[in-house]
């Protein structure tokens, strides 16, 4: 049988990120134990198991802002009328009235893919690029293909450059950064028919100004630059359309935010769906 382990090596080599959670501690009379673990991946969907309907429900809310903002988080997961935790940093305390007792605390960790870079190019600088990207923890790939990669670094000097570039942008690569002086980086970009929108993920000459003439000092100069766009500017990878985050609703009774899905409770009122955390709460409302 599969263990959450297994399955978040499994997501981690397939380079899907979701949030490893752990819990750490338990009251009676809650049914989680310490040691009890799910996985929560970017669509919401869970694996594994951290406490009844009502605690999973703010596990998994709180799990897609951490996927979101990439900062651990413990969870404190409180029943209606608890004595409330002092608020700390890195922590986050949620009530549940729904709650059937007792007390849980969940370890929320984001487990993100390292960026990939794509290093385009047999020469020097390029080879500077990509022990330096490796050392920055960088995933640096090796074959053609330029899908899921955060940046392409062409550096062929003048070979193969139009094609690496022009496969990059179809790629959907946000940041292409091109090896060259500023007069021919102009020409190699004005022979492409670049769009306006395309000609802004290009960067030529690559890398900030440093007064760089090594190669290894070419390739901190790109990889500085690299780094600030996914630092500064939140440069992602090309992955496609990102992964929508499931609707939130609140539950009327409880007061809750509820992850609408397939399962959520929901009853039909005056043509609009209203969404709950359980069946219990539903059985409240639709007996008043």
């Amino acid at each position: 049988m599969t263990t959450i382990a297994d399955r978040a090596r499994e997501l981690t080599t397939s380079r899907e990120p979701f949030v490893h959670a752990t819990v750490v501690r338990a009251q009676e009379p809650t049914s989680a134990r310490p040691g009890d673990a799910a996985v929560i991946r970017a669509d919401g969907s869970i694996e594994g198991f951290v406490g009844g309907v009502c605690a999973e429900s703010s596990v998994r809310a709180a799990a897609l802002d951490a996927l979101r903002d990439g900062d651990a988080l413990l969870l404190r997961v409180l029943p209606d009328g608890a004595t409330p935790f002092p608020e700390t940093p890195g922590a986050r305390v949620v009530v549940n009235p729904c709650h059937s007792g007792g007390a849980v605390e969940v370890f929320l960790r984001p487990m993100l893919p390292a960026p990939a870079l794509r290093v385009v190019g047999d020469t020097p600088i390029a080879a500077a690029v990509a022990t330096l990207a490796a050392f920055l923890d960088f995933d640096v790939v090796t074959s053609d293909d330029h899908a899921g990669c955060t940046a392409v670094v062409v550096a062929g000097l003048g070979r193969g450059e139009q094609d690496a570039i022009r496969a990059a942008l179809d790629a959907g690569v946000g940041f292409v950064a091109l090896v060259a002086s500023h007069k021919r980086g102009a020409v190699v970009l004005d022979e492409l028919g670049l769009t306006d929108a395309e000609r802004a993920r290009v960067h030529s000459p690559a890398g900030l100004e440093i007064g760089a003439r090594t190669p290894q000092e070419i390739a901190l100069s790109i990889m500085s630059e690299v780094v600030r766009a996914i630092r500064v500017h939140g440069l992602s990878p090309s992955s496609g359309a990102p992964t929508a985050r499931p609707h939130q609703a609140v539950d009327p009774v409880c007061g809750m935010t509820v992850l609408v899905g397939p399962e959520t409770p929901y009853a039909r009122v005056d043509g609009q769906d209203i969404w709950f955390c359980c069946a219990g709460c539903l059985a409240r409302f639709t007996a008043a």
